[in-house]
């Protein structure tokens, strides 16, 4: 029987997708999918530049939310769930 590593921490967040949205009291939002990061900013730009700086600049992982957009912290961030490798 082989040994299989479990995957790294870094596998889940390897390709973070980002939303950006404006709340209801004109403050520009920016959450990942999972919960784990994120903030409000004053304006757009300061809030695309976070966005791209923590996904390695890659445009094609940030969404902008049409309507309101709230940064939500009162639930448990979402869990990263990696398939298991059945080995024979």
């Amino acid at each position: 029987m082989k040994n299989i590593k479990p995957p790294s921490p870094q596998s889940c967040t390897k390709l973070p997708l980002f939303r950006i949205g404006k709340d209801s009291r004109g403050h520009w939002v920016v959450q990942d999918e999972t919960g784990l990061c994120g903030g409000l900013f004053v304006d757009r730009i300061q809030a695309l530049k976070f966005a791209m700086f923590e996904t390695g600049n890659r445009p094609q992982a940030i969404v902008m939310m049409p309507g309101v957009f709230e940064l939500n912290i009162s639930q448990p961030p979402a869990r990263c769930v990696v398939p298991q490798r059945q080995v024979a």
